[in-house]
């Protein structure tokens, strides 16, 4: 398993982002970590809009599920079943937004890999771990705009990219149906809109923490990737409203 990361996921970013330092004008390694960024999310753009329409039709199936558990609450096996066929009848599944987030993941941490590889060996480049193509530069230039240090942890970045992760995150919410039913049938509070109000708060607090204890190559990843997402979701906003 180990191995088919390496090879499949590892290596191809190590390569592709050593490529993009070697075209960049002035060597500057953040701009090739952003560029790196909008590729890959250029490319888990069809993911992302499946688990946006996953999310919106789970939403939609709620005050039914409700109604369907409420109804079999004393059997459990009924229970289940039913709600297999309320899924299929309607054409999803609750598991399917889950791939892209372990998709992204998975690029999450092949990236950290690159960086704190390249950063530990004094930022040189293993010259076995690149394609006959991909030339050498040697000597990683780690200043972003020759200020900020990659290898280092960056209080700045990494409250930028909290803070863009917050904004994300409300405005995915905001783009979803509000349920029909905000309390159950014993007045106790909406549990999904309990972990949707948990993730607004929880998600950039992680995103800071993870910013001021690793190398601010790993925040700026997160910095642009998460304003990529902010971007294709207000375009997304637009073209669905017109």
């Amino acid at each position: 398993m180990l191995s088919f990361f390496h090879s499949i996921v590892y290596q191809p970013l190590y390569n592709i982002l050593i490529f993009l330092y070697n075209v960049v004008p002035g060597k500057d390694f953040g701009v090739s970590i952003i560029l790196i960024t909008v590729l890959l999310r250029t490319i888990l753009i069809p993911l992302y809009k499946k688990q946006i329409e996953s999310q919106k039709k789970l939403q939609e199936l709620q005050p039914k599920i409700k109604a369907l558990q409420e109804k079999t609450k004393n059997d459990k096996e009924q229970q289940t079943k039913q709600l297999m066929e309320l899924y299929k009848e309607n054409k999803t599944n609750p598991f399917s937004g889950c791939l892209p987030l372990i998709v992204q993941l998975v690029f999450l941490i092949a990236i950290y890999r690159v960086l704190i590889t390249i950063s530990s060996n004094g930022l040189t480049v293993d010259a076995s771990q690149l394609y006959s193509f991909v030339a050498n530069p040697d000597k990683i230039n780690q200043l972003f705009l020759s200020s900020v240090d990659l290898t280092k942890p960056n209080y700045i970045i990494a409250a930028l990219a909290a803070l863009a992760q917050y904004f994300q995150t409300k405005m995915l919410m905001s783009q979803q149906p509000t349920p029909a039913i905000s309390t159950d049938d014993s007045g106790k509070p909406d549990i999904a809109q309990m972990m949707n109000k948990q993730m607004l708060y929880l998600g950039p607090f992680l995103t800071l923490f993870i910013g001021i204890k690793f190398p601010a190559g790993l925040s700026l990843y997160w910095l642009a990737g998460t304003l990529f997402m902010l971007v294709q979701q207000v375009l997304m906003q637009r073209k669905s409203s017109n």
